[in-house]
């Protein structure tokens, strides 16, 4: 039923427009006046001011024509760099760029997917409930167009995002994650002449940085420290470095944990260095802990993870609930009390130039929604 060249070509047509965070306009634009060709109220929220983009979310309503719940689908429009001037490339049926750039399959496989469903539905008039599209920005940048949703535009309490690998899994549980920021502040003179009159900020986020342990904590926890920043010259005592980095948990205690020793070790360098020179007013550290996403935890016997298996299995295929160390929009609708797994599209090394999907997994993926969508459409009747 999924109609093959057609999803091709749309997702051709969509990767070849320039979409990177905060300039996702021209795409939005575009999906709008397909949706709404095909009957959808459609609506742009602020989230584009809010972050400094030139669009915000698109949410796009169908009413179908049975009398259900309404199911949230979820793709993000944004991409990363090299995004621009995208030449999508099809051999043996599998996509690829050109080389230069990204493909841009994560996630506009899911766009194409999610517009290849709703023609269908619309074309053989077939049986839906209520759907509730919502097609973000800035995923790339820290889920910051579902952080900044207009939630008075949706009201389904459950649902499915299109942002993973898997086509036979659906991810359940993702980690909440800590962003980390710290500023060391030393104190500058010429490393040769007098290194004795400086405070050499970078051995000093160099000694914190040593004190904790980097990588996987446990199964369940992990650690990086991803930006360094400092020093004007290799003459030069540095007297300032910035460190930035990240720590991820499916388990608040552990991130807490893991945390608060990264704060301590920064703290303590600095306490120990003044102890040693108690008259110093420098060095000094500046720190900053901002909540990246929150965790999201759905159970095996939820609905929308029943569904989910149930329409795997009608089509004869496998449906495994999956544990991910990565955040998407969906932790942030959990947060927000809608339950949305995540389900795969086949898109494979992404945020790379070797980026690659193939056809017949975005079929898969559009067969599975197709029946997870007419299953959705009798939930009332059990």
């Amino acid at each position: 039923m999924i109609n093959r060249e057609r999803l091709a070509e749309t997702f051709k047509f969509l990767v070849q427009i320039d979409s990177v965070s905060k300039e996702e306009g021209v795409i939005a634009n575009e999906i709008k006046k397909i949706l709404e060709s095909m009957g959808a109220e459609t609506f742009v929220d602020n989230a584009g001011d809010k972050i400094g983009g030139n669009s915000g979310n698109l949410i796009a309503k169908f009413k179908g024509n049975t009398h259900v719940p309404p199911l949230l689908l979820n793709a993000h429009m944004d991409t990363v760099e090299p995004g621009r001037g995208v030449t999508p490339v099809l051999e043996n049926g599998t996509f690829t760029s050109d080389g230069t750039t990204i493909l841009g399959a994560d996630d506009k496989s899911a766009i194409a997917i999610l517009l290849e469903t709703l023609n269908i539905l619309k074309e053989n008039d077939l049986q839906y409930g209520p759907l509730e599209l919502v097609f973000t920005v800035c995923e790339e940048i820290g889920l910051q167009g579902a952080k900044h949703l207009d939630l008075s535009a949706v009201t389904a309490t459950y649902g499915f995002a299109l942002d993973a690998t898997d086509t036979e899994g659906i991810v359940t549980r993702a980690p909440s994650a800590n962003r980390l920021e710290f500023a060391i502040h030393g104190k500058d003179a010429h490393a040769g002449a007098a290194p004795e009159k400086g405070i050499n900020a970078i051995s000093l986020a160099s000694k914190a940085i040593a004190k904790f342990e980097l990588g996987r904590i446990d199964q369940e926890t992990t650690c990086n420290i991803g930006i360094i920043e400092g020093g004007i010259a290799t003459n030069i005592v540095p007297n300032l470095v910035k460190v930035k980095g990240e720590a991820r948990s499916h388990d608040e205690k552990k991130l807490n944990k893991i945390t608060n020793e990264i704060v301590f070790s920064f703290n303590e360098v600095i306490e120990n260095y003044k102890k040693i020179n108690p008259n110093d007013e420098l060095p000094r550290v500046e720190i900053n802990i901002e909540k990246d996403f929150p965790r999201t935890h759905i159970p095996d016997d939820h609905p929308v993870i029943k569904l989910a298996t149930r329409a795997a299995e009608n089509l004869g295929r496998k449906m495994k609930t999956k544990t991910t160390g990565g955040g998407a929009d969906a932790n942030i609708f959990f947060e927000k009390g809608i339950f949305t797994g995540v389900l795969g599209t086949g898109m494979r090394d992404m945020h790379t130039v070797r980026e690659s999907v193939k056809l017949d997994d975005m079929v898969r993926t559009a067969e599975l929604l197709l029946e997870i969508i007419r299953l959705h459409s009798h939930v009332a009747d059990g």
